[in-house]
């Protein structure tokens, strides 16, 4: 694969033990046990991992904190929402952290619905919600690359504004990458015109040539004015030391999924996501779609990256991520539970194959 492609995973910051079939040990959210997750990710030869974010669940930006503090080239994938946060305060809260670590903050920009009254927030139907992520990001920006920043949006506003201390640029990086989801209209409009990178659940390679091709057209039309949006996929991966036994491994898997009704697998909400539906609709297809896309785990309560899953070898599965990147993928995020054990196992096995 190319040398330009990044390889990240995935933390669960759960108080709720055995998410998506990890290993229920005990303190499984301390900062010991994550700090164990991230020091492997080192290790193993990961850039570093995507931290899940929604009302209930620990703080993220806490949580990435204290990891890139215990670590030294671990880059947290920090999910956050516009309306948790408001611009000046988050792009403050980024540019010390982004400092501290010496450039390893990577944000993931979520939009989804959540426990908005928990909050007290309130994001009103779709395309509010969208015209505000939007203008979210882009004053985020403004933030970061300019001084005494004045804005009067339709959702924020700040007057003459300097966040300090000031993103320091490394090479072609001028500031924290964006990351962002969601396959709606309204989704992909934020994507072509504010996002760094676009992330793509784990679509058959049909499904995701689509996508990108829309999206390179909507950046021309929408005259986006940033350098060329990327693209990336998250996805589980399941790896076995032979393609049978790999199988073998996640027929078992979604046998007990679908003893257990999904319980543990999904945190997304399942009935309102439009790239959620695409997922669920793949099974409609076919258990195995591609070479060894497996849909399965759709039917039984898998919902966001466990809704599909590229299963086989280490041999098997980095052909199919190669194939995602001939599309135009270059960030990858992938996990598979025991979230620790597999950290270790497909770095060792999968990763190499893939930078070689």
């Amino acid at each position: 694969m190319s040398n330009h492609s990044e390889f990240l995973w995935y933390i669960p910051n759960d108080v709720r033990p055995g998410h998506r079939g990890d290993s229920a040990v005990e303190d499984h959210n301390s900062l010991d046990t994550l700090t164990s997750h991230a020091r492997a990710l080192e290790e193993h030869g990961w850039k570093g991992a995507l931290i899940g974010t929604g009302w209930g669940r620990p703080d993220t930006f806490t949580v990435a904190a204290s990891l890139a503090a215990r670590t030294t080239t671990f880059e947290p994938l920090i999910a956050i929402r516009p309306g948790y946060w408001r611009p000046a305060n988050f792009a403050s809260a980024a540019a010390t952290l982004d400092h501290l670590t010496g450039g390893r903050v990577r944000i993931n920009i979520v939009s989804g619905k959540d426990n908005l009254a928990a909050y007290g927030d309130s994001e009103g139907d779709q395309a509010h919600r969208y015209a505000r992520t939007r203008e979210f990001m882009h004053l985020v920006r403004r933030l970061w690359t300019e001084e005494n920043v004045t804005s009067a949006g339709d959702h924020f506003g700040v007057a003459e504004s300097t966040v300090v201390p000031r993103i320091e640029v490394r090479g072609d990086r001028r500031h924290p990458k964006f990351y962002f989801g969601g396959a709606s209209e309204a989704a992909e409009r934020v994507a072509a015109t504010e996002a760094d990178v676009q992330l793509f659940w784990g679509e058959p390679l049909d499904g995701v040539r689509e996508r990108i091709e829309r999206l390179k057209a909507l950046s021309r039309e929408l005259d986006r004015d940033l350098p060329p949006l990327e693209f990336g996929l998250r996805i589980t991966t399941l790896v076995r030391d032979t393609a049978e036994q790999a199988w073998a491994d996640a027929e078992a898997k979604v046998a007990e999924m679908a003893k257990s009704k999904g319980a543990g697998w999904h945190d997304h909400q399942r009935m309102l996501a439009v790239g959620q539906q695409r997922l669920l609709a793949l099974y409609e297809r076919g258990d195995v779609l591609d070479d060894n896309l497996y849909t399965a785990p759709g039917k039984y309560g898998g919902g966001g990256a466990g809704t599909t899953w590229l299963v086989g070898s280490a041999a098997d599965v980095a052909g199919s991520l190669r194939k995602y990147e001939d599309l135009g993928i270059t960030h990858f995020v992938l996990s598979d539970t025991p979230y620790l054990s597999e950290i270790k196992r497909q770095g060792d096995q999968l990763l190499p194959l893939l930078r070689g």
